[in-house]
């Protein structure tokens, strides 16, 4: 764990960053599973129901683009916290809304105000832990907000069914409120949340964007995120209805064997640590690359579901091997603008993420869900063994 130093704690500041990455993570998949209980209860369909979880991952990912220019300004444990207050009034206003169109607004509210929450906590950890330590931190960080992403597909519905879609918000709301109320006294007591760092100068925003596109490093980690999340969500979202389609898998099992997914991840979380020791940011973007690229080979040609367990936590396993590293390169790409860089990354794994999707569902539609895979698996490797020959090519320069 990050340590603690004479200018105050790492470790406790990270870890209440920690707490609210998990909290916002749920909020992006959360409704996934409840929206036929918030149709039901606000007597209007599943599909109008869905503008909900569109515009959410629209706000989420718009919002990162402002975040990181003015967290470099004013300060990144504050800017946090401060959109952890606003993001807490705006998930209790989702559990309260009476209406569509107020539920609406709400979750509106909330992606604008949780998509500040991960690049800056990155950001800070950017800040505060050196290079040479940094994956093992985020790899660290990481079970958070994969916690976060698995409470949010798979506890939502379960406690939407014993207690209601409106509680499942307040319980929200009420993480959200822990960590701001911690994310605080830690700006009180903590000199290291309040520190200026180098990047901090007080450059506008086309200043701060300016600088960070100006760098090659930078426009190649932010094309490869963009690429990354394309290729793998516009697969992995199709999964399920392969399953379903292709072998009459039940609603319940699909849901299941998706969420080994984050199992793997959580696997990598565990691991992180011995494996950036033994392969090296170059080797486990390689490897991760390779992991995914055989996994969703193995589901092209699956004979039978139950495959598809055992593929997904390996594909889990081997995306957040080649993302943690993506992660830490973005953390350091331009330290001078760090949280406009971090800013500028989130948002291209949400636009890639969308572009894959989009792209994905015409080919599921016309040619079902071998050639989504098949062609994940080939990108996935190529990306894999491009950015380790990049790392490997950074690494071998003078300092």
């Amino acid at each position: 764990m990050p340590e603690t130093t004479s200018r105050g704690s790492a470790t406790s500041a990270i870890l209440l960053l920690a707490i609210a990455a998990f909290a916002a993570q749920a909020m992006v998949r959360v409704t996934d599973s409840l929206l036929p209980q918030i149709a039901a209860d606000l007597n209007v369909t599943v599909g109008a129901t869905s503008i909900i979880v569109t515009l959410y991952l629209l706000a989420h990912g718009s919002a990162q683009l402002v975040a990181g220019p003015v967290s470099d300004r004013f300060g990144k444990y504050r800017c946090t916290a401060i959109a952890a207050t606003f993001a807490t009034i705006m998930v209790l206003a989702c559990g309260l809304a009476s209406s569509l169109p107020m539920l609406v607004a709400a979750r509106l509210g909330s992606g604008l105000a949780t998509g500040w929450i991960i690049p800056l906590a990155l950001a800070f950890v950017g800040d505060v832990i050196p290079y040479e330590r940094r994956q093992q931190v985020i790899g660290s960080f990481l079970s958070g907000q994969i916690g976060g992403q698995l409470f949010g597909q798979a506890a939502g519905g379960v406690l939407g069914d014993l207690f209601g879609w409106r509680n499942v918000f307040f319980l929200l709301a009420a993480m959200l409120a822990v960590a701001t109320v911690g994310l605080y006294v830690e700006l009180w007591r903590n000199p290291l949340t309040r520190e200026k760092s180098h990047d901090s100068r007080r450059q506008g925003f086309i200043a701060s964007y300016a600088t960070v596109l100006r760098s090659p490093w930078a426009r190649v980690v932010i094309v490869m995120g963009f690429i990354e999340f394309g290729m793998m969500f516009g697969a992995f979202t199709f999964v399920g209805a392969d399953l379903h389609l292709r072998f009459g898998v039940s609603f319940t099992l699909v849901g299941l064997s998706v969420g080994f997914f984050a199992v793997g991840g959580l696997m990598y979380s565990f691991f992180v640590r011995s494996l950036v020791s033994r392969l090296g940011q170059a080797g486990l973007a390689t490897g991760g690359g390779a992991l995914a690229a055989v996994a969703f080979a193995a589901l092209a040609v699956m004979p039978t579901p139950w495959v598809a367990p055992f593929a997904t936590v390996a594909i889990g396993f081997g995306f957040y091997m080649l993302h943690n590293t993506l992660q830490t390169n973005a953390t350091q790409m331009t330290p001078e603008a760090r949280g406009t860089a971090l800013g500028a990354f989130s948002s291209a794994l949400y636009l890639g993420q969308t572009a894959g999707v989009a792209a994905g569902a015409v080919v599921f539609d016309r040619h079902g869900a071998v050639p989504v895979f098949a062609s994940a698996s080939i990108a996935l490797l190529a990306l894999g063994l491009w950015c380790g020959h990049r790392i490997k090519q950074r690494q071998a320069l003078p300092a």
